[in-house]
């Protein structure tokens, strides 16, 4: 009998039968890996059996479909470790293996993969006649595209639910079946799913097509799969949602099913909370609740209107970011909203941006262009006149509105919309200034986090793809000079990144931070980002120590990205209660009835003299309703005042989620609100 040998992750080898599973494998080690096992991890050992796994991989991963089947024995699904198979795939090669288990993080995908079948069965139990598209896991769960006549209503999808866990319970094997790619067309022909021959036509490698059986239902899949039904036991179908086929538009259109799925019912109900957390922080209903801006249909769609309350609250925002701007060295510009297209010819993005730009404006035969970006402005600033070396860094800043072209169906309130003003700052500098710059910008970054209440982040270096270098401006030695500073800098700083190679811009590589919110959803925030094209396009120079002329060093850099998604941000890290220093109304006075009126604004002015802001409420209600009132309002103090407090000159003081915090006098509330405003207490 043929042996092959099985390295083990802890260099343990076994000396098993050809064809032996990875499933028979587990069951030698112990009844409860067997159990618990999902899925292998295989790395052929030999070099000719690597070579030609990696080829096989490399088909696998050129497949633009999630379902999509290139066929190899023990090839599926590639990791940078080797590939993903069923567990009970026959091994015919010496191999390294791992049997993975839910904590192994690549099998939780493998287990929503699986759901995604389990749904597509569900469906066609209850409803023959619906036509398949895709099914692929996705971060948190799954989805499936179908096509029916009629929309799936929230009571069908009850039912799939109901029958998605009936199926479970059944424990019904997913089978591996390969058959010839004409005999797979055919049979999708017979049961009249277009889609998926439209698949197996244009994407199975001949001459044998991988597919999956979950009971009656068949997939075109190159898989892997878990073994079985009965392991999928924590998922909830969320939601309903239209979809393109192949996200196309033009092509038919969908119905997409989309569902949730966690190893454990525990997991499940944390994500579902976590969901129901987020729907109540949207900043779109709590804008709307709160009075903080709104998006008018009479003026178009992706256009911001901001209200009294959210634009006091940009000021002070603003006011801020400026202060320490010139604090920290930088130039403030302003530059127009509409400049001459040809600019944006020279900056190269009216060929390689256009699509995302509002159509040109003729004035005077002339053809202007409403600016998508701010740098071109700033560009010519710096070019304005001939620069020495003795000026650099130019740190050129403004918070600059612009206006981008984005389609109806991405908007999304404040983080998604049409004009904005960018946060933007551009720094003009030699080579040998570079490093202390971006460890100047992340300073900055970490100072925006601190007094904004963020104290969690993620950084990731994006790096260009050195096999390509026609997709990039710049030399190799500018990418390694570039790349180098970035990375130097994070490291004498001892901050920790995530290097993410091919990821960086044509133009150059980049810094990004992403902050994580109160809930724990990260949000892209702060870039600094190198320029390799913009200074030759404009022919930047400077002159140097030297008296020759020289190209200077440009990079771009933004913190909070965007005024607008950085508040919306705001509104949902804050669930709408803003720290007292952000506040639209710090405090609200709150007359017991309408003889303390006169008391209740004479404390109000005293407060305003001050320099607080304060709102009275004088409204002929009850005192619990102007509790709630300020409550939904989100005010951070409620002063109470009546009878007592007049006579002593003190307020009843309430805060917002402490509640009732006593008597106070008035001077003393004032020191306490003027410290935590300093502070810029969280």
């Amino acid at each position: 009998m043929d042996m092959i040998h099985i390295t083990m992750p802890d260099g343990a080898i076994r000396e098993v039968p050809l064809g032996t599973t990875a499933a028979q494998i587990a069951q030698q080690i112990s009844p409860r890996l067997a159990k618990e096992a999902l899925v292998a991890r295989v790395a052929p050992i030999h070099a000719a059996a690597a070579a030609a796994a990696s080829s096989s991989a490399s088909a696998a991963a050129a497949e633009r479909s999630p379902d999509a089947a290139p066929e190899a024995r023990l090839t599926s699904a590639a990791t940078s470790e080797g590939f993903l198979v069923d567990l009970r795939a026959p091994i015919d090669q010496d191999v390294k293996l791992s049997i993975l288990t839910p904590k192994d993080p690549e099998a939780i995908q493998v287990l929503r993969h699986s759901a995604a079948h389990l749904l597509a069965a569900a469906v066609m139990e209850l409803f023959p006649n619906v036509k398949l598209g895709i099914g692929p896991p996705i971060d948190t769960g799954f989805f499936y595209d179908f096509v029916r006549a009629e929309p799936f209503t929230p009571e069908d999808l009850e039912r799939i639910e109901k029958k998605m866990r009936e199926m479970a319970g059944q424990d019904i094997p997913n089978e591996r079946r390969m058959m010839p790619k004409p005999e797979a067309i055919e049979l999708y022909r017979k049961w009249d799913q277009g889609f998926k021959c439209e698949l197996v036509e244009e994407r199975a490698i001949e001459p044998m097509v991988s597919f999956y059986t979950t009971g009656k239902f068949i997939d075109f899949c190159r898989g892997p799969h878990i073994p079985s039904t009965g392991r999928i036991r924590a998922f909830k179908l969320m939601s309903v949602a239209g979809a393109y086929w192949k996200g196309q538009e033009g092509n038919p259109q969908m119905q997409r099913i989309y569902g949730a799925c966690f190893y454990t019912q525990q997991e499940l109900d944390e994500y579902l909370h976590r969901l129901e957390e987020a729907k109540r922080r949207d900043h779109r209903r709590l804008g709307q609740e709160l009075d903080l801006f709104s998006v008018q249909e009479e003026a178009g769609p992706g256009l911001i209107f901001w209200h009294p309350k959210g634009g006091l609250i940009r000021k002070v925002m603003e006011d801020w970011l400026r202060d320490e701007l010139l604090r920290r060295g930088y130039d403030l510009v302003y530059t127009p909203h509409i400049m001459r297209l040809e600019l944006w010819k020279t900056s190269g993005h009216a060929n390689f941006y256009r699509e995302n730009m509002f159509g040109p404006v003729e004035v005077e035969k002339d053809d202007y262009q409403l600016k998508p970006m701010n740098c071109p402005g700033h560009i010519l600033i710096f070019k304005s006149h001939l620069r020495s070396y003795r000026e650099l860094p130019v740190r050129l800043a403004e918070l600059g509105t612009v206006y981008r072209y984005e389609r109806s169906g991405v908007l999304h309130g404040l983080l998604r919309v049409r004009g904005f003003t960018q946060d933007d700052a551009h720094i003009f500098c030699m080579p040998e200034q570079i490093e202390s710059e971006i460890e100047a910008c992340m300073d900055f970054a970490f100072a925006v986090m601190k007094t904004f209440g963020f104290t969690e982040y993620v950084v990731e270096l994006s790096d260009w793809d050195a096999s390509h270098p026609e997709n990039y401006a710049g030399s190799a030695e500018d990418w390694a000079r570039s790349t180098g500073a970035l990375q130097t800098t994070l490291t004498r700083l001892n901050i920790p990144f995530k290097r993410m190679e091919g990821e960086a811009a044509f133009y150059g590589p980049k810094i990004d931070v992403k902050l994580i919110d109160a809930i724990g959803r990260p949000w892209q925030l702060t870039t600094v980002q190198f320029d390799f094209n913009l200074p030759g396009r404009f022919g930047l120079e400077y002159v140097g120590e030297d008296g020759n002329r020289h190209q200077p060093l440009m990079v771009h850099r933004a913190l909070w990205g965007s005024v607008e998604r950085f508040f919306g941000i705001l509104i949902e890290h804050y669930a709408g209660a803003f720290p007292v220093w952000l506040a639209p109304v710090q405090a609200e006075v709150l007359p017991l009835s309408e003889k303390f009126s006169v008391y209740a604004n004479n404390v109000a002015a005293e407060l305003r003299t001050a320099g607080f802001r304060i709102h009275v409420d004088e409204r002929n209600e009850k005192l619990q309703a102007k509790i709630r009132d300020a409550q939904m309002q989100k005010v951070p103090y409620m002063l109470i005042v009546g009878g007592k407090e007049a006579e002593a000159g003190t307020v009843s003081v309430r805060h917002q989620s402490k509640g009732d915090l006593g008597p106070r006098p008035i001077a003393e509330f004032i020191a306490d609100l003027r410290q935590q405003i300093d502070s810029r207490s969280i």
